[in-house]
């Protein structure tokens, strides 16, 4: 029987009143809550899961935290906001958590609000290293279709933006340009390289759509981290999303000759690097309707059919690892929208923007309090 990787995730929050608006408590809530930590914005904040291999206990761990967090909100009249960007904020201002934090200093005068946004990483734990980089170059080449089915952010300061992933058009990748890594030696060079001549301030400071990671970067590392997706409130599909990067990853393990795409694509690494930022590209504008190119030879293909490609590649092991049922929600999002494209629906058939966010705001809460329900139900058993 095929073994479950370790699962992780760093989830970002907006907080704000129930009509939608952004308002910060970051550092309030960081000091009522030590598993909450503040961004350099206040109207954001993260948490991170501990890592776990069943399911059966992810979501938990994911929608815990979101309670106790929207428990203590209630009392100030505050809420958990949906969405990736500052849908009915002001971008035009930086409001800092930390005025004392050189980091902080160093974000607002390079990005301002550009980075104030919410997200999902996802973290996966592999403990070989080679088998860390073969992940993440195929990751990476197959990242533009997890942001197309997370995309949550098609308006900022209360307008659509023409975008279905506003947050990763508008976010600085930094590097700019960032090479395939063939070894780990290749990518400690490149690190330090980085960090020598000032492109990047830290070994944090990779911010691309996916990333080694490691408890003393880049030196050591045990895990790939997905940073490309949006803010998914529905954990259901997080949980989809999450089991069909692992049944890719695990697919590559299994067949690495097949999946490698440093191995097997007809294209130079160079066009490899293009190719993948022209997806994301056209994934953060057009999402499951972007014309992508396939990294096996450049071909163009639709977006959905590339998921559902990969959703008949890994069903056999899906039902060998008995994870079929949980890439429904994938399905659902291919024939219904993602949530950018419900939310732009809703608003060209005349419904306020205020409006949509609240409908989403009582989802978010519903889902919350009913999964808790479910969760003791399932363990008093």
């Amino acid at each position: 029987m095929t073994e479950f990787l370790f699962k992780g995730f760093e989830v970002e929050l907006f907080t704000g009143s129930d009509l939608g608006k952004h308002i910060g408590v970051s550092s309030l809530v960081a000091n009522e809550f030590p598993d909450f930590v503040k961004e350099p914005d206040q109207r954001n904040l993260e948490y991170i899961t501990e890592p776990e291999k069943q399911y059966e206990r992810l979501k938990e761990l994911l929608l815990e935290p979101r309670r106790r967090l929207r428990d203590w909100l209630k009392v100030k009249n505050l809420t958990i906001l949906p969405g990736s960007t500052l849908s009915l904020g002001d971008s035009k201002e930086f409001q800092r958590s930390d005025l004392s934090n050189p980091y902080h200093d160093f974000i607002e005068a390079n990005y301002g609000t550009k980075v104030v946004t919410a997200s999902i990483h996802i973290n996966l734990g592999i403990d070989d290293l080679p088998c860390i980089f073969s992940a993440l170059g195929l990751t990476r080449c197959e990242a533009a279709l997890y942001l197309a089915l997370s995309a949550s952010s098609p308006f900022l300061d209360g307008s659509p933006t023409g975008f279905h992933s506003q947050r990763w058009i508008q976010f600085p990748k930094t590097p700019e340009k960032v090479p395939f890594f063939l070894s780990h030696t290749e990518y400690v060079t490149w690190i330090e390289n980085q960090l020598k001549n000032g492109t990047m301030c830290n070994e944090r400071h990779l911010w691309t759509a996916v990333r080694p990671n490691g408890d003393k970067r880049p030196y050591q590392l045990n895990r790939l981290e997905l940073r490309i997706c949006d803010l998914i409130i529905d954990c259901d599909l997080l949980l989809a999303i999450t089991a069909l990067l692992e049944l890719r990853v695990i697919s590559l393990m299994n067949n690495p000759r097949k999946l490698d795409p440093i191995k097997t694509s007809k294209l130079s690494l160079s066009e490899l690097s293009d190719l993948c930022d022209i997806n994301e590209a056209a994934a953060a504008k057009d999402s499951l309707n972007a014309v992508l190119h396939h990294w096996l030879d450049g071909q163009k293909i639709l977006c959905r059919d590339w998921i559902n490609k990969l959703l008949q590649e890994v069903e056999p092991l899906a039902i060998e690892m008995n994870v079929l049922p949980l890439l429904a929600p994938i399905q659902n999002v291919l024939n219904k929208g993602n949530q950018s494209m419900q939310w732009l629906q809703a608003f060209e058939e005349g419904v306020p923007l205020p409006l949509i966010l609240q409908q989403s705001i009582n989802e978010m809460e519903i889902e919350e309090y009913s999964s808790k329900d479910r969760y003791l139900n399932d363990e008093s058993l």
